[in-house]
């Protein structure tokens, strides 16, 4: 990692390449990570148990670098250079030698929840394909990919809560890749300027939709049928994953249950809005996120 690379992200990533980290520093280090990207983050802070909370930011603190490197560095080719030196980082860590911040408090928390490599890794297989893959032709393809891109996150949660079972297991899948492909229909336009079009190419096809008219932004009776036809089977996800809430213990049923109608809410938004994702960005805007929190803290308010 050099000076000039390190510049181009938030003053709470940096640190000294190579000096010894105190697992009091790491921690520090990863809470600063978490809570600079509050906007993320707030409902995990509130929400969860206090002793969970560190191992939490540990996790998230590794997403987030792990995100970063394949999407804020603007150039594919050193993206993919940074990402396996993370993933050297990452197998230093489970070969008991961390060496960045991120990985000395990892450490701990892998350790304390005896959590697999498996699902860090495959967080870096599906940032690594970014820089290489831009479209997808079937819907299979593309849940291929949230089985690595979305539903490692879901995984490692579970971990954290205690939980190592099939069943939840595939309840969060289908959560995690309803939130994932929730992103995509939210933002055609962002992707495609980034040379990404996460909608398959055989859906496209069904419907009269070229790629083109997603370049030129050429908003259609046919562009809102697709639209119309990946939000309803995106909701259905919704519903399957929603079984998970009562599986958990409820302090983090919550915290879950918030984000999967969180999804649900922007999946109504684009309905509402005609599914004309290409002329305006849906976005749920503070105060429905403050609603939507209210509504399951306080049932009377939703």
């Amino acid at each position: 990692m050099t000076a000039d690379l390190l510049a181009r992200f938030p003053s709470y990533y940096h640190y000294t390449p190579g000096a010894k980290v105190s697992l009091d520093e790491a921690r520090a280090y990863t809470q600063g990570i978490a809570r600079g990207h509050y906007e993320n983050f707030t409902v995990v802070s509130w929400f969860l148990p206090k002793d969970k909370r560190q191992h939490f930011f540990n996790v998230y603190a590794y997403c987030r670098w792990s995100d970063d490197l394949g999407d804020e560095v603007g150039d594919p080719r050193l993206a993919l250079e940074l990402l396996n030196w993370w993933r050297d980082e990452l197998h230093a860590c489970y070969a008991d030698e961390p060496r960045h911040p991120v990985f000395v408090a990892l450490l701990d928390t892998i350790r304390a929840f005896e959590i697999p490599m498996e699902p860090f890794d495959k967080l870096l297989t599906a940032f690594i394909q970014d820089q290489t893959v831009g479209r997808y032709e079937t819907y299979e393809d593309l849940l291929g990919y949230c089985d690595n891109s979305a539903n490692p996150v879901g995984r490692l949660v579970l971990y954290l809560c205690g939980h190592r079972d099939e069943e939840r297991q595939r309840l969060s899948d289908a959560t995690c890749t309803a939130l994932q492909l929730t992103n995509f229909w939210q933002d055609v336009t962002v992707d495609w300027q980034k040379n990404r079009m996460y909608i398959p190419l055989e859906d496209l096809r069904r419907f009269g939709v070229t790629v083109d008219e997603i370049a030129e932004r050429e908003f259609s009776d046919r562009f809102a049928r697709v639209m119309q036809f990946e939000v309803e089977r995106t909701r259905a996800l919704f519903r399957e994953g929603l079984k998970l809430c009562d599986l958990l213990d409820g302090r983090v049923r919550r915290d879950i249950e918030l984000f999967n109608r969180g999804g649900m809410t922007m999946l109504d938004l684009i309905e509402r809005q005609g599914y004309d994702v290409l002329s305006k960005r849906p976005a749920l805007g503070k105060w429905g996120k403050v609603r939507l929190m209210l509504s399951r803290v306080l049932p009377f308010t939703g």
